[in-house]
């Protein structure tokens, strides 16, 4: 009991004072934004026939299906060409935003809610990459997935390096974003048009009270205990959410593993063979042939992807052995992109593997980013120190540092003298 205790309380300690796993929740983010980004621009011409006026699953049967399972959509609030355009492009706008770590609260609810207004307008239009992103874009709501590579990060550092010189900027785009979103919230419940699914309007009037409650605790409050108590409460909400994301990753590679074990072609080695030879898979029809020419490279790659999925719950608790599964599974995904021509399935499973890469490669792989943007941008001259001379009547006369001696002026502060 003795020994308990201590444990439970720097379990607390650590949950509480702290919002784990920040550079797995920020690749997170980038991920699911860059792969739903990158589907709106792909299908932009036509998605007239995917969620618009054109697509075969019309707006009445929409507006039947929605008002049978209470899903959620905008899409539904009109069936005006303007409307839909609109929403789109929007969706669009959000989706950058969250890429870039904008105001990331703020976009990762208006992300959510761009996915789940298309994907509820047609149904029948995803497949199991929809599912994956349908499901994390709510999760990605909870976590603080902006504290590094995001722009907010840099907005957050640079208002912190001003309040260290003593200076102090106003917000002003925070308070007129929450305005303009309060304001159609507002207009949706009062006109009815959230009546049906009552969770995710509940969700995005708590994501718009909550800014609301940090900026008084942080702009009202007399003193720090208003805004640390808040804290506490996002980053218990925040590692709860994370926990959440891992277990579902966890659920679906497990139940998919196991599902195919219950399958005769998986259990006879033959199931990968099919879909390569399936024309709707078969991006690179030479490929497949020369994929599934060897019937032992078939089998082994048939009964490993399924091994793989049943052991890697299991392989959580061992390190070494659950990152060698975890590249195993990223690379499958990257060959499924290319091989089966489905690119979006495979950014998503890749976005949701993300959460259980390790913190050192995320960071070695941040600063190896950073050095590689660092030597694209353009390198302006060096500015040369102004020359120094020696006083009047000093032996040799007055002296100059030359071009050759002068040092490169930096924007870096000073370091103390010693």
């Amino acid at each position: 009991m003795n020994r308990l205790a201590p444990a439970a309380s720097r379990t607390i300690a650590r949950v509480t004072d702290s919002a784990l796993g920040p550079y797995q929740t920020a690749v997170l983010r980038i991920g699911l934004g860059l792969t739903w980004l990158l589907f709106l621009l792909r299908e932009y011409p036509h998605r007239q026939e995917l969620y618009g006026p054109d697509s075969p699953w019309s707006w009445d049967l929409a507006a039947q299906l929605v008002g049978s399972n209470d899903a959620f959509t905008v899409l539904l609030w009109s069936d005006s060409q303007v409307w839909f355009e609109a929403v789109y492009a929007l969706a669009v706008l959000f989706s950058l935003l969250l890429l870039l770590g904008w105001r990331t609260r703020t976009m990762a609810a208006l992300f959510m809610a761009g996915v789940l207004t298309l994907q509820n307008r047609s149904v029948f239009m995803g497949d199991g990459g929809d599912n994956v992103l349908h499901i994390m874009a709510i999760y990605l709501v909870f976590t603080r997935c902006g504290q590094v590579w995001s722009l907010d990060a840099r907005r957050a550092r640079r208002a912190e390096e001003a309040r260290a010189r003593g200076e102090w900027t106003p917000d002003r785009v925070g308070p007129a974003l929450w305005a303009v979103l309060g304001l159609v919230l507002l207009l949706g419940s009062l006109s009815g048009r959230t009546d049906g699914d009552w969770f995710i309007p509940a969700l995005l009037w708590a994501v718009w009270l909550g800014q609301a409650v940090w900026w008084l605790a942080g702009r009202l409050a007399r003193t720090d205990q208003p805004r640390i108590l808040l804290d506490v409460v996002a980053n218990v909400v925040h590692n709860g959410a994370l926990l959440v994301i891992m277990a579902e990753a966890c659920l679906i590679y497990a139940t998919a593993g196991w599902y195919k074990v219950q399958g005769s072609r998986w259990q006879d080695g033959t199931a990968v063979h099919y879909p390569l030879h399936l024309e709707y898979f078969s991006p690179w029809p030479s490929l497949a042939e020369l994929l599934t020419a060897s019937g032992t490279l078939v089998m082994l790659v048939t009964y490993v992807t399924v091994a793989v999925q049943v052991a890697f719950p299991f392989t959580l608790f061992n390190r070494r052995v659950k990152n060698v599964l975890l590249s195993f599974m990223i690379v499958e995904h990257a060959v499924i992109a290319v091989v089966l021509g489905l690119p979006f399935f495979s950014l998503a499973m890749i976005a949701a593997d993300a959460v259980f890469l390790p913190t050192s490669f995320l960071r070695r792989t941040g600063r190896s980013a950073a050095r590689a943007r660092d030597r694209l941008r353009p390198r302006e001259d060096a500015a040369l120190v102004p020359p120094q001379r020696r006083p009047d009547g000093a032996p040799g006369g007055p002296a100059t540092v030359g071009p050759a001696e002068a040092a490169p002026a930096t924007d870096k502060v000073p370091g103390p003298r010693t």
